[in-house]
C-alpha cells in the first residue's frame, strides 16, 4: 500500500463519524501524490503526513448562556488549532447548528494551506459553537459570546492564537468577544480580528473574502487575456463573501444575475442591485423573497436550484459541499467555463472531479478564498504598529496578496505537469511552505 493510502486509511479508522474531515484529508493527499511520490521513503520515515493531518490541540467546553426568559442555555464549544509550523494558529469562530468536531477540523486542517499560500506567518486554527445566532436577540447574542470568551480565552492570545470570524460571526460578535477578553486579560491588542473599526478593525476587511475572491479570479482570467467584461456570473449564498463578490464582480464589468440563501434563490434578468441586496441582507436581515418583493425585474423561486441559471462563472459562496455532482453537471451543460469558490470546500469530490474532467477552469477556496485571512493579518499588522491604514492602502495589499497567491498555484501546477489543475496546484504549494517551516524547526 502506498503511504498516502496508509495514511488515508488510518485517518478514516481513527476518526470514524467525520465526513467532512476525512474528505478533506483525502482530497489534500491524493493531490500531493506528484511530490509524495519524490521521496516517499524519507517522508515516511519522518512521520510526515502522519503529523501533517493530527492537530496539535483540540479544546473543548460546554457554553452556559441565559436566554430572554431567563433560562440557562447551554451549547458545545471549540477551538482545533491544527499546526503552527509557519506562525501562531489564525482562523475564524463558527457560529451555525451545524458546528461539530468533524467540520471545525477539516476546516482548521484547510486553513494550515491557505494561510500558507497567502505568504503571511500563520499557521491554521478554526472554532465556534452550535449555537445558532438566527432568531435571537441581540442581548441574547451577547450573553452567548460572552459565555463562549470566557472559555476560550485562555487558549488565545498575541503570538499564539488569533481568531477571527467566520459564518455567523461579523463585527457585531467580534466586538461582544474582544471586549470579555479585555476584562479577562487586562489586553486586548490584536488577539481578535474582524474588529469594528473603532476597537482597531481594518478598513476592507468586510470586503475582503469577496473581493479576494474576484481578484485571484481576475488574474485567472488575465493568464487567458480575458477578464470579468461582459460576463454573466452567478453566486450562491447571499451574506458577506457573496455580497462584495457580487459588488466587484459588477465593478468589473460583469453582470451578476443570481444568488440565493438557505430558503431559496432569485434570478435578476437586470443584474443584482447590491445596495437593495445589503440593505435586505445587512441592515433587514430578511430573505430574498423581500429582495424580488421590491425590485419587478427579480424572480424568486423557493429551495434550491441557483446553479441552474445559465451563466458563464458560477462562484460558490455559502457553505460547504454546497455544489454536488447534479449541480455541476448543469453548470457544464448550461455553458460555464469556470467555478471559482468563495466558501471553504463547497463544492463535493464528484461535482470537482466532473468540472475537472469537462476542462472548467476550478478555483480551490484555500486559494481562491484566501482574501479573509490574508485582510485579517493586515489587521494583526496595524494592531501591532498602533496604525489604521486608509481603505484603498489595505485592499492594494489584498490585491497584492491573492495575485501572488494565483502566480504560485499556477506555478506548482505547472511543475508537477498539470497546468490549469489549481486543486493540485494550491495543495502542493501549501504544502511545500509548511514542510519546509516544519523540517526547519526541527518538527519532523
Amino acid at each position: 500500500m502506498k503511504y498516502i493510502e496508509e495514511v488515508i486509511e488510518k485517518v478514516k479508522n481513527e476518526n470514524p463519524g467525520e465526513p467532512e474531515f476525512l474528505q478533506a484529508v483525502k482530497e489534500v493527499l491524493e493531490s500531493l501524490e506528484p511530490i509524495i511520490a519524490m521521496n516517499e521513503e524519507k517522508y515516511r520515515s519522518q512521520k510526515l503526513l502522519e503529523k501533517l493531518v493530527v492537530p496539535n490541540n483540540i479544546v473543548k467546553f460546554d457554553v452556559k448562556w441565559m436566554d430572554d426568559n431567563g433560562v440557562e442555555q447551554t451549547n458545545k464549544g471549540y477551538r482545533v488549532q491544527f499546526n503552527n509550523a509557519v506562525g501562531v494558529y489564525k482562523g475564524g469562530l463558527r457560529l451555525h447548528p451545524s458546528v461539530n468536531l468533524s467540520i471545525l477540523k477539516f476546516l482548521a486542517f484547510e486553513q494550515c494551506f491557505k494561510n500558507a499560500l497567502t505568504g503571511c506567518p500563520m499557521g491554521g486554527g478554526k472554532g465556534g459553537s452550535d449555537f445558532d445566532p438566527k432568531g435571537k436577540s441581540e442581548a441574547e447574542v451577547k450573553r452567548f459570546c460572552i459565555a463562549f470568551m470566557d472559555k476560550l480565552y485562555p487558549h488565545i492570545g498575541v503570538g499564539v492564537d488569533v481568531p477571527a470570524g467566520d459564518i455567523g460571526v461579523g463585527g457585531r460578535e467580534i466586538g461582544f468577544m474582544a471586549e470579555e477578553y479585555k476584562k479577562q486579560t487586562g489586553t486586548l491588542g490584536g488577539v481578535l480580528t474582524g474588529k469594528p473599526l473603532s476597537m482597531g478593525g481594518s478598513l476592507c476587511r468586510t470586503e475582503a473574502t469577496g473581493y479576494g475572491l474576484v481578484y485571484f479570479a481576475e488574474e485567472m482570467l488575465k493568464k487567458r487575456h480575458d477578464s470579468f467584461e461582459g460576463k454573466t456570473v452567478v453566486v450562491s449564498g447571499s451574506g458577506n463573501v457573496a455580497i462584495y463578490a457580487i459588488e466587484k464582480c459588477e465593478q468589473l464589468g460583469a453582470k451578476v444575475v443570481g444568488c440565493c440563501d438557505s430558503s431559496g434563490w432569485i434570478f435578476d434578468k437586470d443584474g443584482i442591485d447590491v445596495a437593495l441586496l445589503k440593505e435586505i441582507k445587512e441592515v433587514k436581515r430578511e430573505r430574498l423573497s423581500s429582495y424580488a418583493a421590491k425590485r419587478p425585474s427579480a424572480e424568486y423561486h423557493e429551495g434550491k436550484g441557483v446553479y441552474t441559471i445559465k451563466c458563464d462563472i458560477y462562484m460558490p459562496c455559502a457553505t460547504q459541499n454546497e455544489l454536488d455532482l447534479e449541480g455541476a453537471k448543469i453548470l457544464v451543460k448550461n455553458g460555464c467555463f469556470a467555478v471559482c469558490e468563495g466558501a471553504n470546500m463547497p463544492t463535493t469530490r464528484e461535482a470537482t472531479e466532473y468540472l475537472l474532467a469537462n476542462k472548467v477552469l476550478f478555483t480551490p477556496g484555500k486559494a481562491s478564498n484566501a482574501g479573509g485571512v490574508s485582510c485579517s493579518y493586515l489587521e494583526m499588522v496595524q494592531n501591532a504598529n498602533n496604525e489604521s491604514w486608509p481603505f484603498e492602502k489595505v485592499d492594494m495589499k489584498l490585491k497584492e496578496i491573492m495575485v501572488n497567491i494565483f502566480h504560485n498555484v499556477d506555478e506548482a501546477a505547472k511543475e508537477v505537469g498539470q497546468e490549469d489543475n489549481y486543486v493540485v496546484g494550491a495543495n502542493i504549494a501549501g504544502f511545500k511552505i509548511i514542510y519546509d517551516a516544519m523540517s526547519k524547526k526541527g518538527l519532523l
